[in-house]
């Protein structure tokens, strides 16, 4: 699982785009990385999440090329146009 800082608050999840944050227990807690992948999600008040770790988001299409790929941020893949609400 992995997330990207966002500049409101927190973090979105690259896959569903969810508001989820660092656990305050984390080593990273106070750090906020850009990247992050993580191991579980914890609901409290918030999705926290828990086994964080910091990385750079081309590891991703290197590593997990069946889960992540690059693309145009500009452009709307079409799963993304149909969930776009006008």
């Amino acid at each position: 699982n992995a997330a990207k800082k966002d500049p409101q608050e927190g973090y979105k999840t690259i896959v569903e785009g969810q508001p989820v944050y660092v656990h305050p227990g984390s080593a990273l807690f106070n750090r906020q990385p850009d990247w992050l992948i993580y191991h579980q999600l914890v609901l409290t008040s918030k999705e926290y999440m828990r086994s964080c770790m910091t990385i750079e988001p081309k590891w991703l299409v290197e590593l997990a090329p069946n889960f992540y790929k690059k693309c145009d941020p500009n452009v709307l893949s079409k799963r993304k146009r149909r969930e776009k609400i006008e």
